[in-house]
């Protein structure tokens, strides 16, 4: 359930709506709001009015700098994303598209002259389009029956590979012709459904040649492969391709299993695809965890990419591997670095490689160099990088965040950083925003552990506050100097709340045995660095020890469920969004059984080196697995007789990785033991609540729940007013 790069990969041409470009309306655009504070404070409205930046893309002359920029209207209830090009030092902004629906995928060709990007045709579906660099002459280049999720253009750009899809479920009509109104899914093996949808279809690499206007000779290349997926479901987009710089070459990710065995399995492999003969050659074979994102060297002499070690194990190291085209000697950059790597890009002179990963409470840039193996630091601060699109030998530009700030497009160079886009600096700059503080926290065992205090806008020492405890979800997810539109610590902050955030065991960024811990120890250690850091907060004569909170979302909202029955008076409410509140049930429920058996049932400890043997290894009927029978007996439901506090629970129907019947048992059981409880279950969203009014009604009532009981003067106002 790792989440660490997810949310950078959601923005696919999948999950953009759709639109045609024939007969557009003035009034379906979606601008920047014009939007004025009348409290001077980061609140909900502000949230919402901000431009969301993403994915930058260097042309190939280096002039230009292009990104998108999406704005959410409430009215429409939904978002739209456009496209805008700056010079690298940041003058000369211009907005290129201003269209109904997001450009997606968007790069550079034809050396820079053009753009490519998907959009919506007239039928709704997402295809593949070019324009000129300016945004003039847009055209449709595919018209796939299915659309595309995504595409890569070879380096001759005489080739593209487009995403599409084939049918994969069997539907009532396959089987029984006169049951023509029958909507039953038959289904006969596992890997059914994936976080928020059922598998009725599989996504396969369409290789097509392409003459700079139009497509043809469109071709499955996984034709004699129906089952298997490249790339993999539910967030794998263009990053699982890598041409070779020749063109002659394709590699993909994809793993080749189905059912059992893709249910209980990460051993994902490299595959290339030679375009003259149309063989496929594996090159990570015996490789036994996730490989993913190749990427060739400029000079074709080296493919890197990500790998993890073990099948099983979504959340290992994922160390940077390098393999020699030459002689298929393959290479371990970070044998001696302690810590994951989140995504990789190749210098242009190919000596070394750029790279993210968290570490120490923030997610620096990166570079390794291929041949010494040494690791420098080229952008850092109290802050989080996010994509690479590097400049030249010496430059990167790249987006960066904080905890008090969305994503802006900044250039590294020599170690100094320069933000050269102002997207919401204005907005921002208007506003009274909160301060965040880094704290070293002593935890039980005697570790020392980063908990980050976020106050509120003119913080007053003399004062007391009420504090809200967040609880990471994924379990094994960063809190870095990560910004949410969901989970936002400033706004949390600037509704008058101290908001403690520790780096609990089982997160990245402190090392592999630190992110490790967690498996296997659910209910364990990091349970009590939660409680270590509330204690350690409650030391100050500011935090007023009678109004703290807990909250969370999906391992956090198992958190969340599980601090309520052991909490020892410490909260005076809980909150849980998508928690696991009870883990048999869970296991059983969750459609991604590796997460289920490596993080419940012990791991390493009790893993296979091949998890396709014992596909139950940490099941709750395995009586001699320890470690499980652990984990399950302190599962969060069996504690429910200590409840003794208010609280609110939320949950999407989509959301398939933990069901809401999770979050309605819990309820349940609130409102059986006469414990004041409140639940809000979104019929139309994931495991995330994406939709803009949605968004806005979640943190209306995280706020309102909050606020009645940690703030019981401001909630009874509030009330009379209403």
């Amino acid at each position: 359930m790792n989440l660490n790069h997810i949310m950078a990969t959601i923005l696919t041409a999948g999950s953009l709506a759709a639109c045609s470009t024939g007969g557009e309306k003035e009034a379906q655009i979606i601008d920047k709001p014009d939007f004025k504070s009348t409290t001077g404070i980061f609140d909900i409205d502000a949230l919402e009015a901000l431009g969301r930046v993403s994915a930058v893309s260097v042309s190939p002359d280096t002039r230009k700098v292009l990104f998108g920029i999406s704005y959410e209207s409430l009215e429409q209830n939904r978002s739209n994303n456009d496209l805008y090009v700056m010079d690298p030092d940041g003058s000369n902004l211009e907005r290129i598209t201003r269209t109904p629906k997001s450009e997606g995928n968007f790069v550079w060709i034809n050396q820079g002259k053009q753009i490519a990007f998907t959009y919506a045709d007239a039928d709704g579906k997402s295809q593949l389009w070019v324009m000129n660099a300016d945004g003039s002459d847009r055209k449709q280049v595919t018209s796939l029956e299915k659309g595309i999720e995504g595409f890569l253009f070879s380096p001759d750009e005489k080739k593209i590979v487009l995403i599409s899809t084939i049918k994969f479920a069997r539907e009532a009509k396959d089987l029984y012709p006169d049951l023509p109104e029958a909507t039953g899914r038959v289904i006969d093996d596992m890997m059914y459904k994936h976080w928020d949808q059922w598998v009725t279809e599989i996504p396969h690499p369409f290789i097509c040649d392409f003459d700079g206007s139009s497509v043809s000779n469109v071709e499955d290349i996984m034709s004699d492969e129906p089952m298997y997926e490249a790339p993999m479901r539910p967030f794998g987009g263009s990053e699982s391709f890598a041409w070779s710089p020749d063109s002659k070459s394709l590699i993909y990710v994809s793993r080749k299993k189905t059912g059992r065995d893709y249910a209980v399995s990460t051993n994902s492999d490299l595959y290339l695809y030679s375009i003259a003969d149309k063989s496929t050659r594996n090159l990570t074979e015996g490789m036994m965890g996730y490989d993913t994102a190749p990427a060739y060297s400029p000079d074709g002499k080296y493919v890197a990419w990500l790998s993890m070690e073990r099948d099983g194990y979504e959340a290992d190291k994922n160390r940077i591997f390098i393999l020699d085209t030459a002689t298929g000697e393959k290479s371990d950059l970070t044998t001696d670095w302690d810590y994951t790597a989140d995504a990789i890009a190749w210098n242009p002179d190919g000596k070394s490689l750029y790279f993210l990963a968290a570490k120490d409470g923030n997610v620096p840039v990166f570079s390794i160099d291929i041949a010494s193996k040494e690791v420098k630091v080229v952008a850092d601060g109290e802050c989080d990088y996010a994509g690479l699109a590097p400049l030249d030998a010496e430059s990167i530009v790249t987006l960066r965040h904080s905890m008090l700030a969305p994503n802006e497009v900044c250039i590294a160079k020599a170690g100094e950083v320069k933000q050269i886009s102002n997207v919401n600096t204005e907005l921002l700059a208007s506003l009274k925003m909160p301060r965040v503080e880094r704290n070293m926290v002593k935890t039980t065992d005697g570790k020392q552990m980063l908990v980050w205090a976020v106050y509120p806008q003119d913080f007053d020492s003399t004062k007391t506050y009420p504090a809200l405890l967040y609880c990471q979800g994924g379990p094994q997810s960063a809190v870095s100097q990560f910004w949410s539109y969901r989970w936002n610590l400033a706004l949390m902050a600037s509704n008058g709340y101290i908001v403690i955030a520790p780096n609990r065991r089982g997160l990245p960024g402190f090392g592999t045995e630190w992110n490790a811990q967690i498996s296997g120890d659910y209910p364990g250690q990091n349970m009590r660095d939660y409680l270590a850091a509330v204690d350690f907060m409650k030391e100050r004569p500011y935090v007023d020890n009678s109004r703290i909170g807990c909250t969370g979302a999906s391992y956090g909202g198992f958190s969340t469920y599980w601090l309520a029955g052991n909490h020892e008076k410490r909260f005076a409410a809980f909150l849980a969004h998508a928690g696991i509140f009870n883990i048999e049930a869970q296991y059983l429920e969750t459609e991604e059984m590796w997460f289920a058996n490596w993080d419940m049932g012990g791991g390493a400890d009790k893993a296979p080196a091949d998890v396709t043997t014992a596909p139950d290894y940490g099941a709750f009927w395995k009586k001699d697995n320890a470690t499980a029978q652990r984990t399950f007996a302190m599962s969060p439901h069996k504690f429910v007789d200590k409840w003794d506090t208010p609280i609110m629970i939320s949950h999407g129907e989509f959301d398939y990785r933990i069901l809401s019947s999770q979050g309605e048992m819990a309820f349940n059981a609130a409102k059986l033991r006469g414990i004041p409880a409140e639940m809000v279950i979104f019929p139309d969203e994931n495991h995330w609540i994406l939709k803009p009014q949605n968004a806005v009604m979640w943190q209306r009532l995280f706020f309102r729940w909050f606020d009645k009981w940690l703030k019981p003067q401001s909630a009874q106002t509030e009330e009379k007013q209403s």
